[in-house]
Order: C-alpha cells, then structure tokens, then sequence
C-alpha cells in the first residue's frame, strides 16, 4: 500500500527560499534544489529570485523537455497544495509543446553559418583596410566595419548562450568563446550570469540588472529612492551626482550608449577576477587576452594617434547601435519593483517587452531581438522561427488581454527618450532633496 502523499502551502514553501534552503514548486511538486544552485548552468540567481513559489513557466522556458528525467533526484517528497494554473500559463505551455512537436527548437536554419560567414568577411576587409590602405577615410570605414562585427559576434554569442547553436556542447562552448571573449572582449559567463537574471526578472527595478544604470540613467523615479540591487548586492545610490546625470539623460543618452562598451569590458574582468564561482574562469580569462592581444595590436598599425583614436571611436559608435536596440526593449515597458513570481510568468514577459517592426530583410541587423515578447516567452527558440510564430504569440495575447506592444524602430527611439525625460523631469525636483556634493553644488550655483 503506497503512502499518502504530503502536502505543502505556499507560506510553508515560501518559508525555504534563502541560500543554504531552497525550494521550488513544478508542476505541483517540491524539489530541494540548495545544494543544485552551486552547479546550476543558468548560474544561482533564476534559482534564488523563483524559491519560495511556483517555478513552472520558467522552468518549460528554459529547459528541453529531456531536462525533465532530472527533477526526481531533487524531489524531497512533498506536493504543493495551492498548485494551480492560470489559463495564460495553461494556453503557453501549449503552445511550447506544439513549437516542440514541430522540431522548432531543433531546427536551427542556417543563420549561424551565414552570420559566421560575415564576420569572417568583416573582419578581413577591417583588417585589410587598416594594413594595406593609407586612406584615412579607408581607415574610419575599417574602424565602423569593425564595429558591425562586435554586433554580429553579439548576436552569436547571445543566441549560443540560450540554445546550442553547433553540432556538439564542445563547438557550442567554442563558438560562445570565440564570438564572445576573444573577438568582443566580453566574457560569456559574464553574459550568461546577467541576461538570465534579466530573462528571469524583466523589468524588476531591483531585481533585473538591465535596468540598474545608476548613476547614468533612471527609467523611473521609483529608482530615486536608493533601492538595494539583489543581482548586484549593493545599494544604489540615488546621490546628488545621480541626480545630476539622471536630470540630463535624455541628452546623455545616445553619447553615452556609443561608449557603453567599455562597461561590459569592465564588468566581464571584474566577474573573471572575484571571488565568485566562475564556470570556465581559466578558459574566459585566455580568451579576454586574445581580444586584448589582437585589437590594440591592429589599431597601433595605423600611422599616427589621431587615426587610431578615430578608428576606435567608429568601432565604439557603430556598436552602439546595439547597445541602444538593448535598450529600446525594455526602457519604456512597464516596470515594478520586488522578486519575480513564478505564477504570472506569461504576463511580465508581455508587460515588460517592446518589440521592433521590421521587413524581413532586415532580421539581420536586429539580430531576433525585433521580436522581443516572443524571445522572452521561448528564449531558447533559434532566431529563425521568431517571425514565423509571431502570430500565435499575438493571438495568444489578444486572447488574454495582455499587451503585445510593438512599434517601429524610430517610434521605439522616441518611446525610450520620452520614458528618460520623463524621468529626468522629475530628478529636477528640488522638493526631494538628496545630498549633495561637490559636482552637484559647482554645476547648479547661481549669482
């Protein structure tokens, strides 16, 4: 006679959601998952942020179906009792299921073979304009040239971080090395350890680090109360100097995206050389080191300071395209503050994502993210099949209410310049006053 099943609430469960204790609920059952954070591949933070509740929708996001066979050696015996599925969760995971019945996750086109193909063509013409031109025209173009390769590599390295996009684990991790650290200099694991947490708490104020830019841009004033970063662990810090910058972003802002690079170097060395448990660390470290061999090595080929200053400046401004596109995706989408909930999965992807319209011809150049709601909801669907699903996403939007927000790359421009005004706006609010400094008191003294 088998024993009877043990039941727990969702106070109970929320009661094991810090480090040392967690626990998730799929599918109507409870996995203790404290020792798997350790080694989970998405890194600890999905983890962390969903303990405590319902993990499901994020889990059939993330997951393959053959990740399934793994759960019962984390099931620690009980079954949640308030389990239960909304009708947009139900009408998702369906949908999952048809797009996998349909081979769509497995079918990867040919996009990573032509995308590669470019780079390689990128990269000689760049190298070849730098060596064997004295133009300094040739030279700025070379330099742009290059910038469009980081783009290109970008796109690579996003994709191969969500789904595999070689033949074998082996090539995957190759390409995501080669794409990532040694021909954009941004470590992968890096990548990874970020754009999941962002994937999994979209537009969260205090939990998505995509939105925590202090103290360069506020998306909202809910930010101008100095709220603690859980990704990064730190306060930020809405000071006097904050103030300023915020107060000016919507001037600040496409200058400072030209630059933005810079941070993801910062960042991925930082990661590489803490104390935090880094995946590969050895291997992302020689792979920083072969970016950082190879493009000073070409930019002191050119003949004088001037031109390589101008070269680096057109690599810089030309990748900062996308790091605006980034940007435009999410800046003017609905925000909140506190961890993500595993129960309304479907309805924070929708709310907290913007979409591009593009004609097809120009899929390139966005690179899948012109479909944002859709990447959101099936992050690990190759780029290829986002046009082709759009409209059951769309549908399945209407159907629920929900937003399936959409618009040109232009009105997304604006949209995103208009949510920093705003906010800076409202930064200019004299009545809120935040310590000052010395910046602050030398920019705003008047007589």
């Amino acid at each position: 006679m088998s024993e009877p099943k043990r039941y727990i609430t969702s106070e109970e469960l929320k009661k094991h959601k810090k480090p040392g204790d967690l626990w998730i609920s799929i599918q109507g059952k409870v996995y203790d998952v404290s020792e798997w954070v350790n080694h989970h591949p998405g890194g600890e933070h999905p983890l962390l942020n969903l303990a405590g509740q319902d993990a499901t929708d994020a889990f059939v996001a993330f997951h393959p179906g053959t990740a399934w066979q793994y759960l019962d050696k984390f099931f620690n015996g009980f079954y949640f009792e308030d389990y239960s599925v909304s009708d947009a969760s139900n009408d998702y995971r369906k949908l999952v299921y048809e797009f996998s019945k349909m081979g769509l996750f497995d079918k990867k086109g040919h996009t990573v073979f032509f995308t590669m193909c470019f780079i390689i063509i990128l990269f000689a013409v760049s190298v070849y304009g730098v060596l064997c031109c004295e133009s300094p025209l040739v030279h700025l173009i070379s330099g742009g040239l290059m910038g469009f390769l980081w783009i290109q590599s970008g796109w690579l390295g996003h994709d191969s971080g969500h789904y595999q996009i070689m033949l074998t684990p082996g090539l995957n991790r190759f390409a995501q090395v080669l794409t990532g650290n040694c021909l954009a200099g941004i470590s992968i694991e890096w990548w990874k350890w970020n754009h999941n947490s962002h994937h999994i708490a979209c537009n969260s104020l205090d939990y998505d680090p995509d939105l925590q830019h202090l103290p360069f841009f506020a998306v909202s004033s809910k930010l101008f109360s100095s709220i603690t970063s859980y990704f990064y662990d730190r306060k930020l810090n809405f000071d006097s100097f904050a103030r300023f910058l915020v107060s000016n972003q919507h001037f600040t802002f496409y200058p400072v995206m030209c630059f933005a690079r810079i941070n993801l170097w910062a960042q991925s060395f930082i990661l590489l050389f803490s104390d935090r448990k880094v995946p590969n660390r050895i291997q992302e470290i020689f792979g920083l080191l072969v970016f950082w061999i190879w493009y000073p090595l070409l930019v002191s080929c050119l003949p004088s300071w001037s031109e390589r200053l101008m070269f680096v400046i057109a690599s810089f401004t030309v990748c900062g395209i996308q790091h605006v596109q980034f940007c435009l995706n999410h800046f003017s989408s609905s925000v909140y503050v506190g961890p993500p909930k595993g129960n309304d999965w479907f309805e924070k992807q929708t709310n907290g994502t913007l979409g591009i319209k593009c004609s097809s011809w120009m899929d390139w150049f966005h690179g899948g993210l012109q479909f944002q709601v859709e990447h959101h909801l099936f992050p690990r669907l190759p780029r290829c099949h986002l046009r082709k699903i759009s409209p059951f996403v769309e549908e399945l939007c209407k159907k629920h209410g929900l937003p399936y927000n959409c618009a040109s790359f232009w009105e997304a421009n604006v949209m995103t310049v208009t949510t920093l005004k705003n906010a800076a706006m409202q930064a200019r609010d004299f009545t809120k006053p935040v310590p000052r400094n010395l910046v602050w008191e030398a920019v705003n003294t008047h007589g």
